[in-house]
């Protein structure tokens, strides 16, 4: 007797179907897996086989045969085990074959039948709703990944005998419903009125809010570098439900899901170690998993110290930057992970940190402050909008001046932003000035005259490459919504171009 039920994989974010085909012939006991299942998915037989003597029922002392289907693609994770005990079961009798119809089967087994949470439930709920399947089986810390996907009646089943209770009798089920929770601001460490002058930073960082702009903080060791930086994600804009839905997809796929979470409802912050390598940042792997850069997407990717990071590990940023996604390649299939994030790093002015500071006198030759600025390349950072000294705040300034603007009202001038760059490009447009492409720049951030002669005259002295040159526009344009003014004027350059002006 042959049994066929649905199962699901997960490619990069991508989910395709997974058809598992059972077969119980009489010969030698054996159970046999083809279609390229990986070691994990190979293991499965004895979770299978103990969970369905665990739950009081039969396993066939037959010959078992387990196909995975497509059989070019390999099969990976513990998804599998559910659908292909069911499989059995089916097969044996023990439960009707039609009851497995229209049905999308996920869930790792333990060795008493009990089932426990697999990753990447979002993007296989959306493929399974792409296929026209109406129900999905799977654990209850799953659920509200699940539910997210309106038209799924989605069956939640703690252990392998509720699973068979739930398809023989599907009508004394009640299907999980959870609402879809509110999008909410970014929490973080602390607000902006923490910070003590720095007003020429604190611009830069509302600037880089509102376009989606990078951004790069150089100033000696307890400056606020990193006090700014971990306070640009409380004056971001709460997600879209569509970004949520892309964050989530991703989380879920790299298994950083919070556990009986559904949508993330606010945006990713991610701060790396410096000693994180090329695959870990970008992603990768045999089978290809999400990297930092993904896992930041739609929100901030913090470098802290930024030239000790491997130079090749830096370089790696260069084609997300410029494209909001990474391509992993690899012989069976290719892999394209978003990647839009806000980067902000931080660095010193020399190795030892003290260059231009007025309490202590750096020691370091010119060779090497040349050799600690090289880390990062040029290409490097002409990707990089905006790029601001942050100098050492006087420890009375620090204890007598009064607190400075909250998170709060920047994150009203910054929405109020973006409120009007999505109206300018429409919905099919990028959602922020960041995202504008050669052509748009041209037709959304031309200067007035003055504008255009102040930055001609800046882009010779300056040496501005033709990607600085547009950088500089899309960073005008942001500075002119940030003042609710049609057009790019002379000063809205001028305030851009002096972003550039530490190279």
């Amino acid at each position: 007797m042959l049994a066929r039920l649905r199962s699901a994989a997960v490619f990069g974010v991508e989910a395709y179907p997974v058809q598992i085909e059972v077969d119980v012939s009489f010969g030698l006991p054996s159970f046999t897996m083809v279609g390229l299942p990986d070691t994990t998915v190979r293991e499965s037989r004895d979770r299978v086989r103990l969970a369905i003597r665990n739950s009081g029922l039969e396993f066939p002392p037959h010959r078992i045969t387990v196909n995975l289907a497509p059989a070019d693609v390999r099969k990976a994770g513990s998804s599998f085990d559910l659908p292909i005990a069911l499989g059995v079961l089916a097969t044996t009798g023990q439960l009707p074959p039609a009851a497995l119809e229209d049905t999308l089967v996920l869930g790792e087994l333990s060795l008493d039948g009990s089932i426990n949470a697999i990753r990447g439930v979002l993007p296989i709920a959306v493929a399974a709703k792409r296929l026209g399947l109406t129900r999905l089986l799977l654990p209850p810390q799953n659920a509200p990944e699940a539910c997210v996907v309106d038209g799924l009646t989605v069956c939640v089943v703690r252990s392998l005998a509720e699973a068979l209770e739930a398809l023989r009798s599907p009508e004394a089920i009640v299907p999980a419903r959870i609402a879809v929770p509110e999008m909410t601001a970014t929490p973080c460490d602390g607000d902006l009125s923490d910070v003590r002058g720095q007003l020429f930073a604190r611009r830069a960082l509302e600037v880089a809010a509102a376009g989606g702009h990078n951004l790069l903080l150089i100033g000696p060791p307890g400056a606020g570098k990193t006090m700014l930086a971990r306070r640009l994600a409380g004056i971001l804009p709460p997600l879209a439900f569509e970004e949520a839905l892309e964050c989530t997809a991703i989380h879920s796929v790299a298994g950083t899901l919070p556990a009986g979470s559904g949508l993330l409802t606010w945006r990713p912050f991610r701060a790396p170690h410096h000693t994180i390598s090329n695959v870990a940042l970008v992603g990768g792997g045999s089978i290809p998993r999400p990297g930092e850069i993904s896992l930041a997407h739609n929100g901030v990717l913090f470098l802290d110290e930024m030239p000790e990071f491997d130079r090749r590990v830096l370089e790696v940023l260069r084609q997300p930057l410029e494209e909001g996604h990474v391509t992993i390649a690899r012989a069976a299939r290719t892999a394209v992970f978003p990647a839009r994030f806000v980067l902000i790093a931080a660095m010193n002015p020399c190795p030892c940190g003290y260059l231009g500071d007025d309490r202590r006198v750096c020691r370091c030759t010119p060779a090497q402050i040349a050799h600690y600025r090289s880390r990062l390349s040029g290409p490097l950072r002409d990707r990089i909008d905006l790029i601001v000294e942050v100098p050492a705040v006087p420890i009375s300034a620090i204890s007598e001046a009064m607190p400075g603007e909250s998170s709060a009202s920047v994150r009203d001038r910054v929405l109020g932003a973006r409120a009007i760059q999505q109206e300018r490009h429409g919905s099919d447009g990028p959602r922020t000035n960041a995202g504008l492409r050669a052509g748009m720049v041209a037709r959304y951030c031309r200067p007035d005259s003055n504008g255009r002669m102040l930055l001609m005259g800046a882009a010779k002295q300056l040496g501005l490459t033709a990607r600085g040159h547009d950088r500089v526009l899309k960073v005008s344009r942001t500075i002119a919504d940030l003042a609710t003014s049609k057009g790019v004027e002379r000063e809205h350059v001028a305030e851009a171009l002096q972003y550039r002006l530490i190279e």
